[in-house]
C-alpha cells in the first residue's frame, strides 16, 4: 500500500461535536502516539505497518481503535492492544480508549507504508 500518512488519517472517524481544530489536533496526536508502539518482532511501528484500521474520536473524547495483528498467532497478541490503549490514552484530551482486534480484512504486507518497507528493507 503506498498511501501517505495524511491519507491514512482519513481512517480517523469523527462523530464528534468537537471543534474541527481540536479534532485535528487529537487525530495528529493520536497518530504520533501510535507511532511510538512497535511490534516486538518487527522493527517498525504499528501505524506504518498498517495494523491500525480505524480510529473513532467521539463527542465525549472517548476513542475507539480497530486494529489487527500480523497473524492470529502473534506472540504479542496479549500485550500489543494494551500498549496501544495506553499510548492513545496518554494523549492530552483523550478520554476512555477501547481497542478492538479485528481480523477482516486480514493484514498483508501491502498495508505497510513506504517508511515501513524502507525500515524492513522490503523493496
Amino acid at each position: 500500500m503506498t498511501d501517505t500518512v495524511e491519507a491514512r488519517t482519513s481512517n480517523m472517524q469523527t462523530s464528534s461535536a468537537l471543534p474541527p481544530e481540536e479534532t485535528e489536533r487529537l487525530g495528529s496526536d493520536i497518530v504520533a502516539a501510535l507511532k511510538t508502539v512497535f511490534d516486538p518482532e518487527i522493527p517498525a511501528d504499528i501505524y506504518e505497518l498498517g495494523l491500525i484500521y480505524k480510529v473513532d474520536i467521539k463527542d465525549d473524547r472517548t476513542v475507539d481503535v480497530e486494529m489487527t495483528l500480523t497473524t492470529p498467532n502473534c506472540p504479542a497478541a496479549a500485550e500489543l492492544p494494551i500498549t496501544v490503549e495506553n499510548a492513545v490514552a496518554s494523549v492530552p484530551g483523550v478520554g476512555v480508549v477501547t481497542v478492538n482486534i479485528v481480523w477482516e480484512p486480514p493484514w498483508t504486507p501491502e498495508r505497510m507504508t513506504d517508511e515501513a518497507r524502507l525500515v524492513l528493507n522490503m523493496w
